[in-house]
């Protein structure tokens, strides 16, 4: 019995070491989202690619940064650059409409057509894993510290860069970093 206790107890040991070394070597390809009609999609996708992943908000000051976004989208998408928009209401409810809401509000306010995802929360207890990875492990830490921070992240899924909320999307800092790392 102290046997197979002992031989439990090493594989429950060795199990744990490998499930925490997993987690923290997890990257951005590692995560699945929703997208903002629900449906599922894999970050692997956009292996390759260039990306810069926002959180967003409908009421915010930063709002207008949606034009921004989508011209920086227009102007290098084909250059393999995509820009990740999730919808968030974590800074005073300054994103209260349904995914339905915040799509209709993007597409007529805003002609968006980067990828928009799921509303989800990027700080406190309910926060959304991608946002954990991007905030804790991923080389810049720090909570997010209201609407529309911005990570750059290569074509190998590596968080490079961390802009915040009133960094334009078109400053010249975020467009030269963007031409860096496209082929």
């Amino acid at each position: 019995m102290k046997r197979i206790f002992s031989t439990v107890f090493i594989f429950v040991v060795l199990f744990g070491i490998a499930f925490n070394l997993e987690a923290q070597n997890m990257g951005i390809y590692d995560f699945k989202v929703k997208t903002i009609d629900g449906q599922d999609k894999a970050l692997a996708d956009y292996k390759g690619k260039t990306l810069l992943i926002v959180n967003v908000a409908s009421k915010c000051g930063f709002t207008p940064q949606y034009k921004s976004l989508q011209a920086l989208y227009e102007k290098y998408h084909e250059k393999g650059f995509e820009v990740l928009g999730f919808p968030a209401n974590n800074f005073m409810g300054q994103e209260p409409g349904s995914n339905a809401d915040i799509k209709e509000f993007c597409s007529l306010k805003f002609h968006v057509t980067f990828p928009m995802f799921e509303k989800i929360s990027v700080k406190g207890k309910d926060m959304d894993p991608l946002y954990q990875h991007l905030t804790k492990e991923a080389g810049f830490n720090g909570d997010i510290s209201w609407n529309f921070n911005k990570f750059l992240v290569d074509s190998s899924g590596k968080v490079i860069a961390r802009y915040g909320s009133s960094t334009d999307p078109l400053s010249e800092t975020i467009q030269k970093d963007i031409e860096l790392l496209l082929p």
